[in-house]
């Protein structure tokens, strides 16, 4: 058990693709070892997030793999694991487990079966998962997703939230595809010392100047390198050039289903077969998309040499 608080996450986090064997358990070996990779290459661990299949995945499950990832030694100070579900106390068992382990922080999901919930009633919620696990080393960083949640996370209960808990709400990542509700987010929040991220990394270049802390970005399991720089030098002359290779190899991706997307291609990198495999009821890309993806990814300079790290 970690006993101090860790320092905050920043730059770009990866919400980890999870790999699977055929049979559809989870490939714990290849987890770790992409994970590992990622870490080299500049890239925090979302681990459990919305394109890690996550809610594919059981409680128990992800308690074990965050385990195999402490047990082959990779520091729980870098990860940020996705805790929010609709049950309240998995959600709890989740992030006091995250907690425990020493995580720099946990991303959370409203309760997302029940939609039009009121702001009261998601205050509610979060409370009572933070009073639950009553540790001061949580860091909590709300999830706004509303086009998969169907609960959008509004700026007055963040507010609210901040208010109650200013030393465990740390930062939202927004996912809404609103960017005018990401700068509000950002100029409202950042002043209060929130970490504010974006999900893509197309936007590093307009919110980074702005307060925001990076992005967490499903393509930075396979990009994780440039978005790092870009987050590290958006200061810099080749700030432009790096912000428009990401957000070509982005609209790339963008363009068909991300998770099956993103398994074909580590796919092809690695010549591992068993990366297509995503739990139903996900699909893997269809023969013609895969053809197309490989293609236009090559078109715009996509390093898939960089992918091979076995």
């Amino acid at each position: 058990m970690i006993d101090a608080r860790p320092t905050r996450l920043r730059g770009v986090l990866a919400p980890v693709v999870t790999p699977f064997h055929a049979n559809l358990d989870v490939n714990a070996g290849e987890f770790v070892r992409h994970c590992a990779w990622l870490l080299e290459n500049g890239a925090g661990l979302a681990i459990f997030g919305t394109n890690s299949e996550a809610n594919s995945l059981s409680v128990a499950e992800r308690i074990r793999l965050t385990e195999t990832l402490l047990e082959a030694g990779l520091p729980a100070s870098s990860m940020m694991p996705g805790t929010g579900t609709s049950s309240l106390v998995d959600t709890v068992s989740l992030t006091r487990h995250a907690v425990h382990a020493g995580a720099g922080g946990v991303l959370m999901l409203p309760p997302f079966f029940y939609k039009k919930i009121s702001d009261d009633a998601l205050f509610a919620y979060y409370a009572e998962v933070i009073e639950r696990v009553a540790d001061e080393r949580l860091s909590l960083y709300l999830y706004n997703i509303p086009a998969l949640s169907g609960v959008p996370i509004s700026l007055d209960l963040i507010e609210r939230l901040l208010t109650r808990y200013p030393d465990t709400i740390a930062g939202v990542k927004d996912s809404s595809g609103d960017w005018a509700n990401t700068k509000a987010m950002i100029d409202v929040f950042a002043r209060d010392g929130l970490d504010i991220f974006p999900a893509s990394e197309a936007l590093l270049s307009t919110a980074l100047p702005l307060g925001a802390a990076g992005c967490i970005s499903a393509t930075a399991n396979v990009n994780p390198r440039n978005i790092a720089l870009l987050c590290e030098r958006w200061r810099s002359e080749e700030a432009t050039a790096l912000q428009d290779s990401v957000t070509r190899i982005r609209k790339v991706f963008e363009s068909v289903p991300m998770i099956p997307a993103m398994k074909q291609v580590i796919a092809h990198a690695t010549d591992d077969g068993e990366w297509l495999t995503v739990r139903p009821p996900l699909e893997q890309l269809k023969q013609d998309n895969s053809a197309r993806l490989i293609d236009e990814l090559t078109m715009a300079g996509f390093k898939f040499e960089n992918l091979r790290y076995r």
